[in-house]
């Protein structure tokens, strides 16, 4: 791509801004191996700077006084600058992760948009920002207003998926952002910025610089801020959690998965793997909701076995720019390896390799690509069916009974996703009651925007979406009211 990504600035107080310090992160293409941008590596310096424009934004510049409706509109002004933007936006995601470009079309830049829309629809329509609460006891005005100065840490991916979870709602609850996306994907993240200057957003509403895990530590533990929400892995957010709760600083965290797709005996099968070729292989088989354990009965386990291996065998791996590509790079070297590390595990342990395997697909000689690989016979304690793998590996694991498939999905450190198939759609419902998790999928169908999103034990802390995705940027006050002057405006 001609495209120039390199940038020497960080978008401060609403300005393009020198960096005070002198590193660069030097950005690598998973296709080629070879570096094609450049942008600073922030320094605390660089920190303070945007948690300061962010201070001055939210302590005495208009936005937290705006009303709810004027903070909406401005959104949807980001978002119409989104929209027109969008296929540079998607172009710009694939280069810097290696997202399929249909996928970046779609779930990359589609979705984000979606969820502008409902961000906006329930801060308008549903959204409690006052409320009258009478009782014996008291009369209430019960009011939500922002928290502060947020900081936002994303992964790179799905940048702009979890960045826009994030910073809709925290926008429009009247807090300032000040946002450090991952440094494998900071492209998307530097667009965002243009987007909000072109959406006139009032000066240091939006900050946004790259900096290593140092600084980015720096950014969260800072005096400026007053909310965090990070999504990345277990072992990062637990630190950070640990950090924020000496602070007694508020955290969300969505975290890692291993989630089930439970297959009982009545399901339509066909249908069931077709599904799994985006809930189990979606971006490359690296989004944390995806479904990497298959349980399935014993009776039914060749059926399902000989069916997925046909499914993963179909999929195109190759060049992300090509809109026939199913599967694409890896997004590091790093991550490339730790896959192959996994596959080879999963060999070593003695599961058996329908398809796929070590070493390079076929005709593939550069570029950071795994092959997509499935499992038969897996342990349900097996380190293939335990730890999250992020990448295009995916293990069937028999059960003897329906309580055998729910004790095995809940055997796991983990609760973000899951999927249950059934052609009875209340016995699915009663399975999915008894998984521990904190969305789930009835025969893949999607549960929307509207509702929360997150997950338990070592998956997170706190919702996102939905009203409740609201909640974690507000703070609440009540003020008791004579019951003369409740009763006047009941």
């Amino acid at each position: 791509m001609s495209t120039d990504y390199s940038r020497d600035t960080i978008f401060v107080g609403g300005e393009w801004a020198p960096t005070k310090g002198t590193g660069h992160i030097e950005a690598i293409s998973p296709v080629t191996e070879e570096v094609i941008a450049t942008v600073p590596s922030g320094s605390r310096e660089d920190v303070d700077a945007a948690v300061a424009a962010a201070r001055r934004a939210y302590d005495t510049g208009p936005w937290p006084r705006m009303s709810v409706a004027e903070r909406v509109d401005a959104v949807g002004r980001l978002r119409a600058a989104f929209e027109r933007r969008k296929e540079d936006m998607a172009q710009a995601i694939t280069a810097e992760m290696g997202s399929p470009i249909t996928q970046s079309r779609t779930i990359q830049t589609t979705v984000p948009l979606m969820m502008l829309d409902e961000q906006r629809e329930i801060a308008l329509n549903t959204y409690p920002w006052s409320e009258l609460r009478q009782s014996a006891s008291g009369n209430a005005l019960v009011r939500r207003y922002g928290k502060g100065v947020a900081a936002l840490i994303t992964p790179w991916n799905a940048p702009m998926m979890t960045v826009i979870q994030k910073l809709g709602p925290a926008l429009i609850s009247g807090c300032t952002v000040v946002l450090k996306p991952a440094s494998l994907a900071p492209f998307s993240a530097y667009l965002l910025a243009e987007l909000a200057q072109e959406a006139q957003l009032p000066e240091g509403v939006l900050n946004v610089l790259t900096c290593d895990r140092a600084e980015a530590e720096y950014l969260v533990l800072h005096p400026g801020v007053n909310k965090v929400t990070f999504t990345g892995s277990t072992g990062a957010g637990r630190h950070l959690a640990a950090k924020c709760g000496e602070l007694l600083r508020p955290i969300t965290l969505e975290l890692g998965g291993k989630s089930a797709g439970i297959i009982l005996d009545d399901a339509d099968i066909p249908a069931a793997v077709e599904a799994m070729r985006l809930l189990s292989f979606r971006n490359s088989g690296q989004i944390c909701t995806l479904k990497t354990r298959v349980l399935v009965s014993k009776k039914r386990e060749s059926e399902v076995v000989e069916a997925l291996g046909q499914m993963v065998a179909s999929m195109p791996v190759g060049d992300p720019l090509d809109e026939a590509t199913h599967i694409g790079p890896m997004v590091s070297e790093k991550q490339s390896d730790n896959v192959e590390r996994y596959i080879d595990i999963g060999i070593r342990e003695g599961a058996q390799l329908v398809t796929g395997g070590l070493g390079r697909p076929d005709g593939l000689n550069q570029g950071w690509f795994v092959r997509p690989s499935l499992f038969a016979g897996v342990g349900p304690e097996s380190r293939l069916a335990q730890e999250e793998i992020f990448g295009p590996v995916l293990s069937v694991i028999a059960y003897d009974d329906e309580d055998d498939a729910i004790a095995i999905a809940n055997n796991s450190p983990y609760g973000l996703s899951g999927s249950v198939f059934s052609q009875d759609i209340e016995r699915a419902i009663s399975v999915a009651d008894r998984v521990k998790t904190g969305v789930l999928e009835i025969n893949g169908a999607p549960f929307g925007f509207h509702a929360p999103f997150g997950g338990v034990k070592e998956s997170g802390i706190g919702r996102e979406s939905g009203w409740e995705g609201f909640e974690p940027y507000v703070e609440l006050k009540s003020i008791g009211l004579p019951k003369e002057y409740a009763d006047s405006i009941a």
